[in-house]
């Protein structure tokens, strides 16, 4: 995966340490179908993901690495979910952490393939029959299924009405 100048920049001045960055995820989903890439990072199937850049809207970023990722043009239609992920340590030794917003994405137009050296293959899944993929990727998948209510927090929370006491 490329890393983003910002990014580069930023580690020059702290090395290896820690680093927090939103992201963004876009669950693509046409009809009965759901487009899916293949990481070359892991071979592990996954929506399309992406780093959000600085003072980027985060549905900006779904739809910007769509495009990058994956050569389709789509339109983000809701937040499904909000989340964290586990720490991260890249094979150089950079350690991170993400914010990552889902959305569901509409698909516009666009011929599905691989687009970058992010991903290794593209390609449209009917929402029955889609491949393994790790967990956290199946469950914003799952929130972005459902057309209408609230965003998940977390580890598939609704927000709450109730105030803190």
């Amino acid at each position: 995966m490329p890393i983003p100048e910002f990014v580069l920049a930023l580690r020059e001045k702290i090395g290896h340490d820690p680093l927090w960055l939103s992201g963004a995820t876009a669950v693509i989903i046409d009809g009965d179908r759901i487009l899916l890439v293949r990481r070359a990072e892991d071979g592990e199937w996954s929506p399309v993901t992406g780093v959000t850049d600085p003072g980027e809207e985060p549905a900006d970023t779904a739809v910007r690495e769509s495009l990058e990722e994956a050569g389709v043009v789509v339109e983000a239609q809701r937040l499904c979910s909000i989340g964290v992920t586990e720490p991260i340590t890249y094979s150089n030794g950079d350690r991170t952490q993400y914010i990552d917003h889902t959305f569901r994405c509409r698909y516009v137009s666009g011929e599905a393939r691989v687009s970058d050296e992010e991903t290794t293959d593209v390609r449209w899944f009917r929402l029955d029959e889609m491949p393994e993929m790790p967990a956290h990727f199946a469950d914003r998948i799952r929130a972005a299924r459902i057309e209408s209510g609230p965003a998940e927090f977390g580890g598939g929370r609704a927000p709450s009405a109730s105030a803190p006491g």
